[in-house]
């Protein structure tokens, strides 16, 4: 496997900043239509939405009127109004070149097409309890360790990204090498909501940065009402072996599969249109290789 400074830091800390990934013409483009987005959710207008008080799927949109929101689903969805702007920042290569290189694959030939979603400021504050995203709270130690194990054995299958649209982006709360073992005693008896776990680190980014990150790092997040947040929040994988039942699990659970096949790349020019239609149809063959997979978590 070719060397790659990304990647290192990814092995070693579980997550990867990367400053002004985008311009500042891309960010303020990307912005109004998130911002459009966000209202057309607000009001009702679009029912995929992350509802204030669940942090995992499925979320119901007629509880987003009482409770708030905390998130749009489904940005490549065609039925949205802005779709086109997210179908472009998703498949350029601003994104899934770091990506590709952090999982040591091409592009153009071996990527997956998974989410892409936005994360938004609630109504009134919110967290997120710690976990990781495919390993639940009640695994023992040893449970913990294999499934970790797993995960990292042949490499990166999956790369997961948070791109801030907007300056002051500290949502994400991370404990640095926590991705490559099991829980410590101290960390298990935590609260699930402890703001001050020992070792976390807060990511802090800036309109146009981009954290990587290895989704089964031990993590928060935290929603402050009076901080405006408009965060593109993605993932892609990588075709093979280890793309298996529980990555698809991952991805399928937050709905993907109801859209993907009316996904409309028109908009993109012609080699990011090849990119797309192909790995739309890896996402596609790994759904259908997968069947009924359920949900990850609960909560």
């Amino acid at each position: 496997m070719p060397s790659s400074t990304l990647r290192d830091q990814l092995d070693a800390d579980g997550f990867v900043v990367i400053r002004n990934i985008l311009t500042l013409e891309q960010v303020l483009s990307l912005r109004v239509a998130a911002e459009r987005t966000t209202a057309l959710a607000r009001s009702g207008g679009w029912p995929h939405v992350r509802t204030v008080g669940k942090q995992f799927p499925p979320w119901d949109a007629a509880e987003a009127a009482e409770k708030g929101i905390w998130g749009v689903q489904g940005l490549n969805d065609p039925a949205l109004p802005d779709h086109a702007a997210f179908l472009r920042v998703y498949f350029g290569d601003e994104v899934l070149g770091p990506a590709a290189e952090l999982m040591a694959c091409s592009a153009d030939d071996d990527l997956v097409m998974e989410l892409h979603n936005l994360l938004v400021r609630p109504d009134r504050d919110f967290a997120l309890r710690w976990h990781r995203d495919d390993i639940p709270a009640e695994a023992t130690p040893e449970e913990e360790s294999a499934r970790l194990d797993e995960l990292h054995r042949e490499g990166y299958w999956h790369a997961q990204w948070n791109l801030a649209l907007c300056d002051g982006d500290e949502s994400l709360v991370v404990v640095p090498g926590s991705h490559r073992r099991a829980r410590t005693a101290a960390e298990r008896a935590a609260d699930p909501f402890e703001p001050s776990m020992p070792g976390q680190l807060v990511v802090r980014l800036g309109a146009g940065d981009t954290v990587f990150y290895d989704n089964n790092i031990l993590h928060r997040g935290g929603y402050d009402a009076g901080r405006e947040r408009l965060t593109l929040h993605g993932s892609a994988g990588r075709a093979g072996p280890g793309a298996g039942r529980l990555r698809a699990r991952n991805v399928l659970q937050h709905g993907v599969g109801a859209y993907v096949g009316r996904c409309d790349f028109s908009v993109l020019d012609e080699r990011y249109r090849a990119r797309a239609e192909a790995m739309r149809a890896r996402l596609v063959q790994l759904g259908r290789e997968s069947g009924d997979v359920g949900y990850s978590l609960t909560g």
